[in-house]
């Protein structure tokens, strides 16, 4: 998401991995982030990106930390990493009120409000076991849907008649 300052958003991001011990792959995409960061730190703590498919990213991380729109927030889930959610707008308010009910996260943090010392200690939450295991099953779960070949199939058994494979298992055929 685009950031308003930048600058100011990835120098707390910075010590928010410092209070917190922690590495991390940072996307600058759109927000503009990353400037500022020193060389020997991006070495040692910061490994810097334009963008990466969250799809491969993510099974990577021990968890993500992102805006909280929709779809960034389906992706920390499906493999079962703790999320922090820093919503910008919109409804990523939600998502991330959606993932502290679900457990698999800690409070949401709005990146206007964002401290590095707030950030440090989400970070840290993520290490809870409890919270860790919530996560790992919530990623099983959706794992487990069918997902667009299941909306297809449904949509075209509405299409057909035919019941989707899911109707046809409850009915016994």
């Amino acid at each position: 998401m685009p950031a308003e300052d930048a600058e100011h958003l990835t120098r707390t991001v910075l010590e928010a991995l410092t209070l917190a011990g922690r590495r991390a792959v940072l996307a600058t995409g759109w927000g503009g982030l990353a400037a500022g960061i020193a060389e020997d730190q991006t070495a040692a703590q910061v490994h810097a990106l334009e963008s990466a498919p969250h799809a491969w990213l993510f099974p990577r991380c021990a968890a993500v930390v992102h805006h909280g729109g929709a779809g960034t927030t389906h992706e920390g889930l499906r493999w079962g990493r703790p999320s922090i959610l820093c919503p910008v707008f919109g409804d990523q308010p939600f998502w991330g009120r959606q993932v502290l009910k679900a457990g698999a996260g800690p409070p949401p943090l709005p990146q206007k409000r964002l401290t590095a010392a707030a950030l440090a200690a989400a970070l840290a939450a993520t290490e809870d076991p409890s919270l860790r295991a919530r996560a790992a099953a919530l990623g099983e779960a959706l794992r487990a849907e069918p997902g667009a070949a299941g909306a297809a199939a449904a949509i075209d058994g509405l299409a057909t008649g035919e019941p989707a494979a899911k109707d046809r298992r409850a009915a016994g055929q």
